[in-house]
């Protein structure tokens, strides 16, 4: 065995040595934020309640160091009382519903929308007249929200409006107006009715949607 084979052999140990702690530091230094991050960031569910708790303390403080200032403004602006009940969460979408009085819309109380360890926007049930529920279910096709609509109509309306995409450079609607449980929009061609149900007291939601053609 010669003395050039033994030192080639002792070289190449050495840098082995000095290699794998390096390759090592720097999975780590690769991984270890990733993993701080991931368990950084609470459940959607955790971020809803905490938003929810802030609110029915009145405590805007709390409120917003959990949500966007959209968000603490829509909520702490809510007509009804507080919702009886967590409805738990689809994803980063979280819901608190009523149980013992019945509010206008599908959401039937509070929707959160949660991205990381933020409430970045709140849906609610709205108290509105007939008219301004119309609009605001207009508006929400415009918008392409279907949570928009659903805090002012029910899920079959919903389902009918959005069954077709509306298209801004197509024909506009013209509103003409409520007459009892109907408000109508005219555009060319025909006519669609948005049949609403509610009071002045509780509020108005567009129940179902029916079409007209000239």
């Amino acid at each position: 065995m010669s003395r050039r084979w033994l030192t080639g052999v002792a070289a190449a140990m050495a840098a082995a040595t000095m290699t794998l702690p390096a390759v090592a530091a720097q999975a780590a230094t690769m991984t270890l934020p990733a993993v701080a991050a991931h368990a950084a960031a609470p459940k959607p569910a955790t971020t809803a309640k905490r938003l929810f708790e802030a609110w029915s303390r009145a405590d805007r403080t709390a409120a917003a160091s959990v949500a966007a200032p959209g968000a603490v403004n829509t909520l702490f602006a809510y007509p009804f009382r507080a919702p009886d009940r967590f409805a738990g969460c689809s994803g980063g979408a979280c819901r608190f519903v009523h149980t013992s009085v019945r509010v206008p819309g599908e959401l039937n109380g509070l929707l959160m929308i949660v991205s990381g360890a933020k409430v970045t926007k709140v849906y609610t049930s709205r108290h509105l007249s007939a008219a301004a529920a119309a609009k605001h279910l207009l508006n929400a096709w415009h918008r392409g929200d279907r949570n928009q609509g659903l805090e002012v109509a029910g899920a079959a309306a919903v389902k009918t409006i959005f069954r077709v995409k509306w298209d801004p450079r197509g024909v506009p609607y013209t509103f003409q107006g409520c007459d009892k449980s109907v408000c109508s929009w005219s555009y060319e061609g025909g006519a669609m009715l948005m049949h609403v149900r509610g009071s002045k007291a509780r509020g108005y939601e567009v129940r179902s949607i029916s079409y007209l053609a000239d």
